[in-house]
């Protein structure tokens, strides 16, 4: 797999690609914003995941994945000293797929990265058919990937779309935090689910239906259908 690694430190650069090396991928390093931006070109290499320091010298880090998420959608893993639940949750808003709070555990970085590598194949095949879902003013349209509340299109991240779509095709029906999990990332790791949890407070700030998605404590997450 071919592999864009943003990153401003040639030294943890210059580590982290013999380590991905090692694992099989191919890694272009760019070490500014605008330099991975330019190599995000259409007529450039392709790229399996980009990998997204954000403490970059040219650009913030936030701006730059928003810019990649309008020219691409390769999956992008932000990286981050940013252990807040808001500052991870604008990362998704921007498009970021997933994201890594430094320091992190190689092992971990690898999982993720292999998750969401995974997900353009998987996506296509989870969204197939002519159906649409409709709970009271939240409508969803499986085929083209949209949801609209009363009417106005709000804007999801395709892991955002997958939870919620995985959510409303059974409202009321408790989902276990490992089946969702399995479902939307296509993993069984558990350090996906701190990702998970991100994404439905993001869901729930963007719907601005709180309740639509209810927490059962130590087992998981229901869709609670609103009354129309």
């Amino acid at each position: 797999m071919r592999l864009l690694l943003v990153e401003d430190d040639n030294h943890v650069a210059a580590a982290l690609s013999a380590i991905l090396a090692r694992h099989g991928f191919d890694v272009t390093h760019a070490r500014s914003g605008e330099e991975a931006l330019q190599a995000l070109v259409p007529e450039g290499p392709g790229f399996g995941v980009v990998l997204l320091d954000l403490g970059l010298p040219d650009q913030d880090g936030y701006e730059v994945c928003g810019k990649i998420r309008k020219r691409t959608g390769t999956p992008v893993i932000m990286v981050t000293a940013r252990s807040d639940v808001r500052s991870r949750i604008h990362g998704l808003n921007l498009g970021a797929d997933d994201y890594v709070v430094k320091p992190y555990d190689t092992g971990e970085l690898l999982a993720r990265i292999h998750a969401v590598s995974r997900r353009t194949v998987h996506e296509d095949t989870a969204t197939s058919g002519d159906s649409a879902l409709r709970l009271g003013p939240v409508h969803i349209e499986l085929p083209t990937r949209q949801v609209t509340v009363d009417g106005t299109v709000i804007q999801l991240t395709r892991k955002e779309f997958d939870l919620l779509a995985l959510l409303a095709q059974r409202p009321g029906v408790v989902f276990r935090r490992e089946q969702i999990i399995s479902e939307v990332w296509r993993t069984s790791w558990e350090g996906t689910g701190r990702t998970l949890e991100v994404h439905v407070a993001s869901l729930r700030a963007k719907l601005r239906m709180p309740a639509l998605i209810e927490t059962v404590r130590g087992v998981g997450y229901r869709l609670v259908a609103p009354a129309a």
